[in-house]
């Protein structure tokens, strides 16, 4: 058994280098969720039910429209963000990096798709 200090496990493991900014760009989205997560369902609540006509209509209006794509957009940042942590806590080699990939791409992608809903909407 040896007796080691957490400073000397720690020698030759070397830094990530991005931990500050990966706080920092949580808690930033975290804040701004914060914000939109309840202007998004004052915003959405009202025309939750509507017919189709209504809702383009409602839709066609610059508030709801931005507020809406604002939540899609900060939210799956934040997602991504989260699940990156996750997997490099709990995963290691070629299946964290396999793993980063995928989840940035599904975050992307559902971003992406949930923005061009909201564009046709609008427009």
């Amino acid at each position: 058994m040896t007796f080691m200090t957490d400073r000397k496990r720690a020698v030759g493991l070397g830094s990530a280098k991005s931990g500050t900014a990966h706080h920092w760009q949580m808690t930033l989205s975290s804040v701004g969720l914060l914000i939109l997560v309840p202007l998004f369902v004052f915003t959405f609540g009202p025309i939750l039910g509507g017919s189709w006509e209504e809702v383009t209509a409602y839709y066609a209006q610059p508030l709801p429209a931005v507020i809406a794509g604002l939540t899609l957009a900060v939210g799956f940042l934040h997602f991504r963000n989260g699940c990156q942590v996750l997997i490099e806590d709990y995963t290691d080699g070629v299946a964290r990096k396999a793993l980063i990939v995928a989840v940035t791409c599904l975050s992307w992608g559902a971003a992406a798709l949930g923005l061009l809903g909201i564009v046709r909407l609008a427009l």
